[in-house]
């Protein structure tokens, strides 16, 4: 399949197919519309629909084309950030939540897999956080303390002597027991045959123009379509029915992967993470050939929109991988995802932060994006039915953490920052400059302008505005898009959205001559 979301294809991609679904055509009613066939929305989906509720899921690419495509889909209670700083910021309580609610999301996976019988070669394996060079001399004050934590959280952690890397003796590691890993396109396109055989409707290429909450909600499509319904979640990664409050709570990265071809058993199939920050991250994947698999390494990640070195990046994830991989074979695949880092660490999952009726968000997945989106499931499924849920106030859009102040003022600084394109020159007073396959922006009098050179060598103009808050979008090679450095909004070469929270394309390039 191809994805919607940038220009590489990941191993997902590259090795599934999914069920082809038509556009909404015409208006429809169901109980619940979800927006979004990620897998946060079609966990939703097909958690509402479990419980008898007629639902309606539109997404204007295909199932996984977006994030959940780009994952390296560990499942794991071992938490991104992990539970030392979850524990100061939000206490052990917290923490406990924490820990139960992801733990609680793999087994919903293992329990769908086997329910619906889903061939994606879900696995349970062990979790493995271990130092870094420049950590390792600081051990009493970073795995110590986590393995406490997570003791505390109710992971049952044991401290190892040895990590079972094959290329260096990386020394003392945290094990977490009963992780597991799968393969996310494979997995949704199984979720989404049985989110139809229980009477729901999947409509891809339709696009949610807007959302309106209240007693009866609505949400209308682009091609002037209205559903509507009794309630709207919205898991588009990046939420598009709360403009401003979310993302000032949140910011976006990149981050990159490599595919490695390695011989089976050279690795022993395990979940791998290491403690710098941006940190890597590790997993098998089977490959297509008996004997093969795919030694799947990710990491260096950096804010969304204010870097372009992707080749620079990938060739450090190689370096890294062969150092301690050495049995690693060519790279078979490289691709980049985006993911949304919470100031406070944890996921918004819940009703509007505006407190529009009936209106719900799933978003700030940071590096546990597959268990969020089992998460997500669950909670808004309660929530929507009216049940209580213990993960309620833990994940509740609207909290606000005054210990978290001083991230939140760090990375809202750096978005006010880039408003400073708005004075800069363009990056290229000629667009005879400009390649095939690539982008730049010019500036045009007071305007800017997002210039495009297709293969062919045509030229495709469209203006830089950002339509979410009017940042200047920056050329993002790696994927050719146009990537916006404030909030994270994202639109292919031709100014169409890819991500949130922007919902129309780039406007039009301003007429007059370059200067």
């Amino acid at each position: 399949m191809r994805s919607d979301s940038g220009h590489t294809q990941s191993a997902w991609m590259d090795t599934a197919e999914v069920p082809q679904f038509p556009a909404l055509m015409e208006d429809a009613i169901a109980d619940v519309c979800v927006i979004g066939a990620g897998i946060a929305g079609m966990m939703t989906a097909y958690f509402l629909g479990r419980e008898g509720r007629s639902v309606i899921v539109i997404d204007d690419g295909p199932i996984a084309g977006g994030e959940t495509g780009r994952t390296t889909a560990h499942l794991s209670n071992a938490f991104d950030d992990r539970y030392t700083a979850l524990e100061r910021m939000h206490g052990a309580l917290a923490a406990r939540l924490t820990a139960e609610s992801h733990t609680a999301a793999i087994d919903s996976l293992e329990e769908v897999v086997k329910t619906e019988n889903i061939d994606c070669d879900f696995r349970r394996v062990d979790g493995f956080l271990f130092l870094s060079e420049d950590d390792r001399r600081h051990r009493p004050t970073l795995l110590d303390e986590e393995y406490e934590a997570a003791k505390r959280a109710g992971i049952p952690v044991t401290l190892e002597k040895s990590t079972p890397i094959p290329g260096m003796n990386v020394g003392w590691s945290l094990r977490f027991p009963r992780q597991a890993q799968f393969h996310p396109v494979k997995f949704l396109a199984g979720v989404a045959r049985a989110i139809v055989a229980r009477g729901g409707r999947i409509h891809t290429g339709t696009h949610a123009d807007s959302v309106e909450g209240g007693d009866n909600p609505r949400v209308k499509t682009a091609d002037g379509r209205t559903i509507r319904c009794r309630a709207v979640c919205v898991c588009t990664n990046s939420p598009i029915s709360d403009y401003v409050v979310t993302h000032l709570k949140q910011a976006p990265y990149r981050t990159y992967v490599i595919g490695a071809a390695i011989a089976s058993g050279a690795v022993q199939p395990a979940l791998f993470w290491d403690t710098p920050s941006p940190y890597h991250y590790v997993r098998l994947m089977r490959g297509s050939s008996a004997g093969e698999d795919v030694l799947v390494v990710g990491g260096e990640d950096h804010k969304t929109g204010q870097e372009d070195d992707a080749e620079a990046r990938f060739r450090c994830l190689d370096e890294w991988m062969r150092e301690r991989f050495p049995a690693a074979g060519p790279l078979v695949y490289r691709w980049s995802g985006q993911v949304l880092e919470p100031a406070d660490y944890l996921a918004f999952i819940g009703p509007n932060p505006d407190d529009t009726p009936n209106v719900y968000i799933a978003t700030g997945d940071s590096g546990n994006g597959m268990t969020h989106g089992a998460i997500a499931g669950l909670l808004l499924t309660d929530l929507v039915l009216g049940r209580s849920n213990p993960w309620a106030q833990l994940y509740d859009p609207k909290r606000v953490s005054v210990r978290s102040a001083s991230d939140l003022l760090k990375e809202n600084l750096n978005v006010a920052a880039q408003y400073t394109d708005w004075l800069k020159p363009g990056e290229t007073g000629d667009v005879a400059n400009i390649p095939p396959g690539e982008g730049a922006v010019l500036r045009r009098g007071l305007h800017r302008v997002a210039a495009y050179r297709d293969e062919q060598g045509n030229l495709h103009e469209r203006s830089a505005v950002c339509t979410h808050l009017a940042c200047i979008v920056r050329w993002n090679s790696g994927e050719r898009s146009w990537d916006c450095p404030c909030h994270g909004s994202r639109f292919d070469a031709f100014g169409n959205v890819v991500n949130g929270p922007a919902i129309k394309p780039l406007g039009p390039a301003p007429e007059g001559d370059n200067q």
